[in-house]
């Protein structure tokens, strides 16, 4: 008689995080397959019932005890992501009082956001009421671990909609972090979900029945999302990088300039999408501001990013530091003058020195791509004029930095600036009370502020006539 033997158990597929100061394995996590998501999914359409329908001041208050349960353990949670993806310690305490503050924010603000605009037509009554979609999907980079996931569920949540997020492989313990604060906080069941994995993950969840699907990321990335998405004719809200340019007038102020230049380039090791990637200096204060520039990055602490003291920690993984490299290497291939630093560092982990490079042309690689590291191009042009030119002929528009004394000029210059988000001697950021995003390649929608919670709700148009014995007053009102 033939044995009968048992079923192999199909063998579970995992991924490992990598710790990029170290190069050693932190831990291994599961890839979710279709069916898990999808199950996920379901649970927040069951959930999305009675969330919907709780008053705005009522989902505010569970923002408020998310808020609190951030902060207090924001030094673990900022050592995760320090530990995932190697952002020096004291600029991740700081991401994590940021989330905070734009739960409170949202909180705050939110249910106003939300109230019915009143609108004089020839009904009796009219208004535009904004409602919840229902469940909304998100894709998360690695670069911002929480605050870019917080950036989209805070608005979403509080306009009554149910998230599911899928994290990026390089940092899924800084999402389920917040999946975890959530839960503490006494988000109902399944409000807000964490889905691990890698590129099949997400696209289960692109595919699965969520109303709309959130991205930041890289152009492929998003045209793949979108074209997944809008078979199913969902709506898509995509951050998809940026080049921005960091422009300097003849008047300005170098201190400040050379200070918000590397206060712009640096943070988070360069890794930032909103990072000052482009620089564009007039040429009679060229010399002057390449010299503070430089001086101020010989400043920077390379090392190790748990350190408090560290400025710049290494880059997420050493694909991103060969990216650099090569950009790096084929700029001074054609002319380019290395200022300052230039080289892989020569400790353990994927470090790649604060970089200065002069005499660009846009010939270059480090000017006609993304630089997603830790690396400065800076070109000489003769007027703002030209320097305005330059900053355009990108196929990002995200956001841009212009530093001149003369405010009037720079009003009129910001609105010929391709982008998203202008800063007048200020280095680009994001903040909850204004919007975030750009045009051209670096995406579709915003996010933040009162526009990007109207990303995420039907806008509906409601109008009220009186019934059928005001039949009369109708007649008069269209006379």
């Amino acid at each position: 008689m033939p044995s009968r033997r048992k079923p192999r158990a199909a063998k579970r597929r995992t991924f490992d995080v990598i710790n990029p100061a170290t190069e050693k394995a932190l831990a291994a996590y599961p890839i979710l397959t279709a069916r898990q998501v999808r199950t996920k999914v379901e649970a927040a359409r069951e959930a999305f019932r009675s969330w919907s329908r709780l008053d705005p001041k009522e989902r505010a208050a569970y923002l408020l005890r998310f808020a609190e349960v951030l902060r207090k353990h924001k030094d673990a949670y900022a050592q995760t992501m320090t530990l995932e993806m190697g952002k020096v310690i004291r600029e991740a305490i700081a991401e994590v009082e940021k989330c905070a503050w734009a739960a409170e924010y949202f909180a705050e603000n939110g249910p106003g956001f939300l109230q019915p605009e009143i609108v004089t037509t020839d009904a009796m009554r009219s208004y535009v009421a904004f409602h919840p979609r229902g469940v909304l999907g998100s894709i998360m980079p690695w670069n911002f671990p929480m605050w870019q996931i917080v950036r989209f569920a805070v608005p979403a949540l509080i306009a009554g909609n149910t998230v599911v997020v899928k994290p990026a492989s390089a940092s899924p313990q800084s999402g389920l972090n917040l999946e975890a604060a959530f839960r503490e906080g006494g988000l109902p069941e399944s409000v807000f979900q964490i889905v691990v994995g890698d590129r099949s993950t997400a696209t289960a969840l692109i595919r699965s029945p969520v109303s709309v699907v959130s991205l930041t990321g890289s152009v492929h990335t998003g045209v793949y999302v979108a074209r997944e998405a809008s078979k199913d004719l969902k709506k898509v809200v995509l951050e998809l990088g940026g080049s921005d340019p960091f422009i300097v007038a003849g008047d300005a102020d170098l201190d400040a300039a050379s200070k918000g230049a590397v206060a712009g380039r640096f943070v988070n090791g360069g890794q930032s999408c909103i990072a000052a990637k482009r620089f564009f200096v007039v040429d009679s204060v060229a010399e002057e501001f390449v010299a503070k520039f430089a001086e101020r990055m010989r400043r920077l602490r390379v090392g190790d990013p748990l350190d408090p003291t560290t400025d710049v920690g290494p880059l997420v993984n050493n694909a991103q530091r060969d990216e650099i490299e090569g950009q790096v290497k084929d700029a001074v291939a054609k002319g380019a003058k290395v200022e300052v630093g230039g080289k892989r560092g020569r400790r353990t982990g994927w470090y790649f020195e604060p970089t200065l490079l002069s005499h660009v042309t846009k010939a270059m690689r480090v000017l006609r791509e993304e630089t997603f590291g830790p690396v400065a191009p800076v070109m000489a042009v003769p007027d703002l004029h030209t320097a305005i030119e330059e900053a355009n002929d990108s196929e990002f528009g995200l956001g841009a930095s212009l530093w001149t004394q003369d405010l009037g000029q720079a009003e009129e210059l910001a609105a010929q600036v391709e982008s998203g988000m202008v800063f007048i001697n200020g280095v680009v950021k994001s903040d909850p009370r204004m919007p975030f995003g750009g045009v051209k390649h670096s995406g579709v929608g915003r996010e933040l502020s009162r526009y990007g919670l109207l990303e995420m709700v039907n806008i509906k148009t409601v109008e009220i006539f009186p019934g059928h014995s005001g039949q009369a007053a109708i007649q008069k009102n269209t006379e």
